[in-house]
């Protein structure tokens, strides 16, 4: 395996697929190797990972459990850089509302649902959840420079969006990107070698390869 390489996670995740074809997309021509993998040593040895999540989280955090990969997850998300996806983002937090359901632990912080019934949108429409389409992500918050893995791409750029629960991080210096769906919540959330996007970057077009292309050369 070459220093360069980029392992996807392969815990049994729904969108594993569209999220390790995004990724192989994103590194052509960049000498970065993308493998998907079930192998934890795979995972120990890459230089940098990403763990995709789609569905309940209670099933996902179950199924990283019994796939033997947890440790080697943990592993990377202190040593190397990480990109978490949709429920692999939510699973770095400490817990869920979903279950509930225990996470990572790795950012301080819960997953909550979304309390919209009956709320009406700006065009008089109700409010739907989950939350399924596209959305303007805003990342300059104000807080010092934006993260680098959103280098080149424009501020309120559209990503698509299917969820009806939202991480809610204790401090909001681990909150890289916001949307809003009834009021702002936090989008993608970061620290130190860890970036994740609630959003599914591999459906959301060019912006959203963009993001990954940029986390294979980010150097945290």
């Amino acid at each position: 395996m070459t220093s360069k390489t980029v392992a996807v996670v392969d815990y049994g995740s729904g969108n594993l697929r569209s999220v390790s074809q995004a990724v192989i997309h994103a590194a052509q021509g960049s000498g970065v190797d993308v493998i998907v993998t079930q192998r934890p040593q795979d995972v120990m040895a890459a230089e940098r990972v990403v763990l995709p999540g789609q569905g309940h989280m209670g099933d996902c955090m179950r199924e990283l459990g019994a796939s033997g990969l947890l440790d080697a997850v943990l592993h990377a998300a202190a040593h190397k850089p990480l990109f978490g996806v949709c429920v692999g983002m939510q699973m770095l937090l400490d817990r869920s509302e979903e279950g509930p359901t225990q996470g990572l632990g790795l950012i301080p912080g819960d997953v909550v649902r979304f309390q919209l019934e009956g709320r009406l949108q700006a065009d008089g429409s109700r409010f739907k959840v989950p939350q399924m389409g596209w959305n303007q992500v805003f990342h300059e918050l104000g807080r010092g420079p934006a993260h680098p893995v959103w280098r080149g791409i424009d501020e309120g750029a559209y990503f698509y969006f299917v969820h009806s629960y939202y991480a809610r991080p204790a401090s909001a210096q681990h909150v890289a990107g916001e949307a809003d769906y009834g009021g702002r919540f936090a989008a993608a959330i970061a620290r130190d070698n860890i970036f994740a996007t609630q959003f599914h970057p591999e459906k959301s077009a060019a912006q959203g390869l963009a993001l990954y292309r940029n986390f294979l050369t980010w150097n945290p």
